[in-house]
């Protein structure tokens, strides 16, 4: 299994503090946000390998850090050749550029690269294996509000995806989605083709609502919580809690 991390935006609403450097690599006390994600993802014994795709203005910025930091599993730095954030390729082009580089054909955990997580990776990997179909997470969302501002699931008794909804105004669940999956080699031909037949570019979600409309996928309920850092509030909000 590959693991896929998504890391080509440009973080805009950051402002100067990424201008010029990716957010993933932003420090949380002695670790990055990307850092504090692989310590654990690189414990699980399925994956072989980390493929970072980044863009061409901070390609060599990732290049720097993977060079300096040690893990068991090798690290790949992908550029997609992007310099702008007018130009970016969006993240699900992202993946069909990785795979199609290096012609990935292994079952893909793909992660975006912006969250402080409470649990582990293993406890997903281990519920894909036992459904024998690609996955995405969930988690409760009480709120409306921020319902209506993600990707919405619902699900049947034994957690197989019955249907998705893409930022829905009347949510028909309280199940979120984060940006976490799985997708297994048996469906990477619909992976490679989801864009030529009408997949949004943009969001990770995406190909998630692509993928569920096209073949069978179970949602993993998340086992604790997690911290997006989306903004310079919650990044700094990240800095004071977790970073002691």
């Amino acid at each position: 299994m590959k693991n896929i991390v998504i890391a080509a935006g440009y973080a805009t609403r950051l402002g100067e503090l990424t201008k010029n450097f990716p957010k993933p690599l932003l420090k949380i006390g002695e670790n990055t946000i990307l850092g504090r994600m692989l310590d654990d993802i690189d414990q699980i014994p399925d994956i072989d390998e980390h493929i970072i795709i980044t863009n061409h203005k901070f390609a060599h910025i990732f290049e720097d850090w993977a060079a300096k930091v040690k893990y068991n599993k090798p690290i790949t730095i992908v550029d997609d050749g992007t310099e702008t954030n007018d130009s970016r390729l969006g993240a699900v082009c992202d993946l069909l550029f990785a795979m199609d580089k290096l012609h990935i054909d292994d079952d893909l955990l793909v992660v975006a690269a912006d969250n402080l997580l409470f649990f582990s990776f293993q406890e997903f990997v281990d519920f894909a294996k036992q459904k024998g179909t690609s996955c995405i997470m969930c988690h409760e969302q009480p709120s409306i509000e921020k319902l209506q501002r993600t990707g919405v699931v619902e699900l049947d008794a034994e957690n197989k995806v019955l249907g998705m909804e893409e930022k829905p105004q009347q949510p028909k669940s309280h199940w979120a989605v984060p940006p976490f999956y799985i997708y297994l080699k048996q469906d990477l031909d619909l992976v490679r083709h989801s864009v030529e037949n009408g997949c949004g570019k943009d969001a990770p979600g995406n190909l998630a609502h692509y993928m569920v409309e096209h073949t069978t996928m179970h949602a993993w309920p998340m086992s604790a919580g997690r911290f997006d850092i989306g903004s310079l509030d919650t990044y700094y909000q990240a800095v004071e809690k977790y970073g002691k």
